[in-house]
């Protein structure tokens, strides 16, 4: 129980430092543009920042963007993040098809895919299903890679005791190269949100009238840089948010497993 409530007291610590610390940041900021130290016009400061977003936030209008970014982004981690881990099963299962697609497989990974954004977008269409397509082009190829090379990496003589046992390949899969990776495709979702919302953001700049990324460009266009990190900011919290509901899964996995369920 000791080592327990050590380890809360730990937390707790933890998060008001991480509160105090962004406090101070903010401090610093109003500060530093008050007295002239950074100019105000380039970096905006933290009471005009939050005076646009509750001024946005009363007439509602954030929430569509919000919406629509959000919307973006779920569709792509999810559609992105499923497609990669069942193309990433099917080179683990056929060694054959692995080596008739890695040097693509290499080739797509190195490809600029936020300068082949435009035309994603005008192959997809200019809406909603063309920013998902230019954020799932972000992250797919990573996760079938970095996926295939968790599912290889699978105890080598785990793999042939249950060959042993006359285990087939779904049995092997299913049994012990999926349970053991599971907590490991937890982690490749994180990394995906970001690059989801990277690709978003992209597309939202191209063409979309309506989100987050939308409302970065247009404060830039007219240099409202409140408006521009108001955006940002709103953008960052909400990346987090996903992360840690994400990083929660994973630490109840991990403490399913740790448990032997």
């Amino acid at each position: 129980m000791s080592h327990k409530l050590a380890r809360r007291r730990a937390r707790i610590k933890l998060i008001l430092a991480q509160i105090l610390f962004f406090i101070a940041i903010i401090a610093i900021w109003e500060a530093a543009t008050r007295f002239r130290v950074i100019d105000e016009f380039l970096f905006s400061k933290p009471s005009a920042i939050a005076e646009l977003l509750w001024k946005y936030t009363k007439s509602k209008e954030i929430f569509t963007h919000i919406y629509i970014s959000l919307l973006e982004t779920v569709l792509g981690v999810i559609i992105g993040s499923v497609a990669g881990v069942l193309i990433a099963v099917l080179l683990w299962s056929s060694r054959t098809l692995t080596k008739l697609l890695e040097p693509f497989l290499v080739i797509l990974n190195a490809l600029p895919k936020t300068a082949l954004a435009p035309i994603m977008i005008i192959w997809a269409g200019t809406g909603v299903t063309g920013i998902v397509v230019v954020a799932i082009s972000i992250l797919l190829i990573i996760t079938i890679l970095s996926t295939y090379n968790y599912f290889m990496n699978v105890d080598p003589e785990k793999v042939q005791m249950m060959r042993s046992f006359n285990a087939n390949k779904y049995q092997i899969f299913t049994k012990l190269v999926f349970p053991a990776n599971l907590v490991n495709i937890i982690s490749v979702v994180k990394i995906n949100i970001g690059m989801a919302w990277v690709g978003v953001i992209v597309g939202e700049f191209l063409v979309s009238r309506r989100g987050i990324g939308n409302l970065i460009m247009y404060g830039g266009q007219i240099f409202r840089f409140d408006m521009v990190m108001m955006g940002v900011i709103v953008l960052s919290m909400f990346a987090y948010l996903m992360y840690e509901i994400v990083n929660i899964i994973e630490k109840i996995l991990i403490k399913k497993r740790g448990k032997g369920i």
